[in-house]
């Protein structure tokens, strides 16, 4: 599914423009998040998400993934233009479900340059909007509503806990130099209800969410070639993220994450602690690009391995933000048992990520 908004401007043409007049804000370590301010967008940074990802059930027990991401960019053109048309803040989406029984990914996405009151990303709290998709933020709970030619969600997401600074307080480090970083904070288990819409049958399922939203100038150091993220919602209602950036030359360039347990302790995990294995490959018969899809992961004194709800699960995203990635829904397995589930984002396997 590749249609574009009213509005559309596809980032790939953004980015050749000059950035030469434009100044990003760098993240700096010290900086306290506020909220409700925080969730809203940041429109001075170059690059913003908020991506949701969980897990749900139907009334007959089947199970299917979820993801829904809004990304904000600046690309840095026309910022002084007057035009109601210029590209100041261009906004991309992204929805999938993963159904086993379907066996491929369904998704959709969607690219519009801000504003006329249908495109927007409110700098007061989460409410980002491109047409007939939006996420929308009212006390702790969460509204998305996606409408596509293929589904359609209603969903309802609400807090049970705090949201989890990542990092340092929030500043999580991508790399070395100070300026490698992202304002970043996830909000784990989050409890989700609401309705599927496939080929016309309506369908109400529950389940559990995740929800990370950060905010970068400077995300992907030119060492970097993409990276490989996890969130996992722990079945004792603790919460996992980990990350590593993949070096050039095949080595690690960076790794973080975190672990808070059931009681509601933070541990930050130092590069050294984090290490993905893959075990198995899939390659997409449609892009030729091959991808682990089931991972040992040792996290800390944790060791998991990730197997996936099914291996095609490929989003074709060039015609929004010009890339091909793996989202994956994924059970976590501690030897033979199951301890959470959660997703796994791989990228820059097909090309190297610029973002």
């Amino acid at each position: 599914m590749k249609r574009r908004s009213l509005f559309a401007l596809p980032l790939v043409a953004a980015m050749k423009a000059s950035r030469a007049e434009v100044r990003y804000p760098d993240v700096r370590s010290g900086t306290v998040l506020a909220f409700p301010r925080d969730h809203g967008a940041h429109p001075e940074f170059r690059t913003e998400w908020w991506y949701v990802t969980g897990w749900l059930e139907d009334a007959k027990g089947h199970s299917s993934g979820i993801q829904i991401t809004f990304f904000r960019s600046r690309p840095g053109v026309q910022e002084s233009g007057s035009s109601r048309f210029a590209p100041k803040q261009i906004l991309f989406a992204h929805a999938a479900l993963a159904d086993p029984v379907h066996g491929k990914l369904r998704h959709d996405q969607r690219a519009a340059r801000t504003g006329f009151g249908l495109v927007e990303a409110s700098v007061q709290t989460t409410d980002v909007r491109i047409d007939d998709w939006s996420l929308v933020l009212d006390a702790d709970r969460y509204r998305t509503r996606i409408v596509s030619t293929a589904f359609q969600f209603e969903l309802a997401l609400t807090a049970t806990r705090p949201p989890l600074l990542q990092g340092e307080a929030g500043v999580s480090r991508k790399g070395p130099r100070p300026g490698q970083a992202s304002f970043y904070y996830s909000r784990p288990h989050l409890a989700t209800e609401g309705t599927i819409t496939l080929a016309g049958t309506r369908s109400s399922v529950r389940g559990s969410a995740w929800l990370d939203h950060e905010w970068s100038s400077e995300y992907v150091a030119p060492e970097a070639t993409g990276w490989d993220w996890i969130g996992i919602n722990l079945d004792d209602g603790g919460a996992l993220m980990a990350f590593r950036m993949r070096h050039r030359n095949g080595g690690v360039f960076w790794a973080g994450g975190s672990i808070r347990d059931a009681q509601g302790g933070r541990r930050v995990l130092a590069p050294t602690e984090i290490a993905f294995e893959p075990l198995r490959t899939w390659r997409s018969p449609r892009t030729g690009v091959t991808y682990p899809v089931a991972m040992r992961v040792r996290v800390g004194d944790l060791e998991l391995t990730l197997d996936p709800l099914m291996d095609d699960q490929e989003l074709d995203a060039r015609a929004s933000v010009g890339t091909i990635y793996w989202e994956g829904a994924v059970r976590a397995l501690a030897g033979a048992r199951a301890i959470g589930r959660g997703y796994l984002e791989l990228t820059g396997y097909w090309q190297p990520m610029k973002l």
